[in-house]
């Protein structure tokens, strides 16, 4: 269920990078299964999905650093890595940055930043001062790596990633060793660089906030298959399934079973029915809605509160936990009608005692329906 969310991504075959069909595997296990994704010029595309879903092996191929079992790699619309070539990293004008950072040890701060620089010395220097005063360390410019905070080694990385102004960056888990703290911060200071770069950038995450945070187009992989492609927005509003919906934050899940009505396929709930035109009689379903999607009524006196149509039926539940977390309040109750446990997020300070009586209601154009999975 849940409302249509258009994707406005203009039309447009303008990609600097395109991997078509790209299968790998280790040991003849599978761990990327006909992966097809573009690049576009000044966008940051997050590749996003848990630990061991393939995600660094296809920016290792993208890079050049592996070579692929099939599929083709395009690089400004020529190929360079298929079944007749494949063009080492060097020759694909392809920058590279990962999580370790990599700085050589033993070179100042402008070394590290110019060492892949070409061209008359003059203009080689040139870049390397404003790459620095870019990513604001100029005055840091003599010191070596262990000299400097993690953050800072982040920012002389990306510097260096940058100043041979390539066309395509690939980004391995770039933030994932900084202090949680400055990492926000961190964030928000590269993403102005690589805008103001203009170049094309695959980011490699499991972070679905920092996805949020970074990505002009999210691509959501999982078990070495991309599930689903967008805009951060399409994605977080209409996720293709459970996995994907409880992949960027936690979910209520209310089970039903389909039942034909005289309007046609609905699934009956605590919430009133909910219409499955796609399902027969006697499916399993699966509602899935987000904690900040449920409001909560005191039960005054046994009358509960008059929903609105949008809103259908209202539930009662009682309270078995509260608890404050800051900015926001979660309320976990379990249904008077079926024991069904959900949590709702509530603004503020909101801390009802265990076992007060409350009516639940739900925003069903966010809510999403979709078949149970089968054991």
């Amino acid at each position: 269920m849940g409302a249509p969310v258009e994707d406005l991504r203009p039309e447009a075959d303008d990609a600097r990078l395109r991997l078509n069909g790209i299968r790998h595997g280790y040991g003849g296990a599978r761990v990327l299964d006909s992966v097809s994704l573009d690049l576009r010029a000044g966008e940051v595309t997050c590749l996003l999905g848990p630990s061991g879903c393939g995600k660094s092996t296809l920016l290792r191929i993208a890079a050049g650093v592996e070579r692929q079992d099939a599929g083709r790699v395009e690089v400004g619309g020529r190929p360079v890595s298929d079944g007749a070539r494949h063009l080492p990293p060097e020759a694909r004008g392809v920058g590279l940055m990962f999580q370790d950072f990599a700085l050589f040890p033993h070179l100042s701060v402008e070394r590290n930043v110019g060492f892949g620089l070409t061209g008359p010395p003059a203009g080689r220097a040139r870049r390397v001062q404003q790459m620095l005063a870019r990513v604001g360390l100029s005055r840091h410019a003599g010191k070596y790596p262990h000299q400097l905070s993690g953050g800072e080694q982040q920012r002389v990385a990306l510097a260096r990633a940058l100043a041979p102004r390539p066309p395509i960056l690939l980004m391995d888990e770039p933030f994932s060793g900084l202090d949680e703290r400055l990492r926000d911060g961190i964030r928000d200071e590269t993403l102005a660089i690589l805008k103001e770069e203009g170049a094309a950038v695959l980011l490699v995450t499991h972070e679905p906030d920092e996805a949020m945070r970074m990505a002009d187009e999210i691509a959501l992989m999982r078990e070495g298959r991309l599930v689903q492609q967008g805009r951060p927005y399409v994605i977080y509003n209409n996720p293709v399934d459970r996995a994907a919906a409880e992949f960027f934050s936690e979910v209520n899940v209310i089970r039903a079973t389909v039942a034909a009505t005289v309007a046609g396929a609905a699934a009956g709930t605590p919430f009133g029915r909910f219409d499955t035109p796609d399902l027969g009689e006697g499916a399993e379903v699966e509602i899935v809605v987000r904690p900040h999607h449920l409001r909560l009524d005191l039960d005054r006196n046994g009358r509960g509160p008059a929903p609105s149509a949008a809103n259908g039926a209202a539930a009662l539940g009682r309270v078995r936990r509260a608890r404050f977390v800051g900015s926001e309040s979660v309320v976990e109750l379990a249904l008077d009608q079926d024991g069904t446990l959900l949590k709702a997020t509530v603004p503020g300070v909101f801390l009802p005692r265990p076992g007060t009586s409350l009516w639940l209601s739900l925003r069903r154009d966010r809510c999403f329906v979709f078949p149970a999975p089968r054991h």
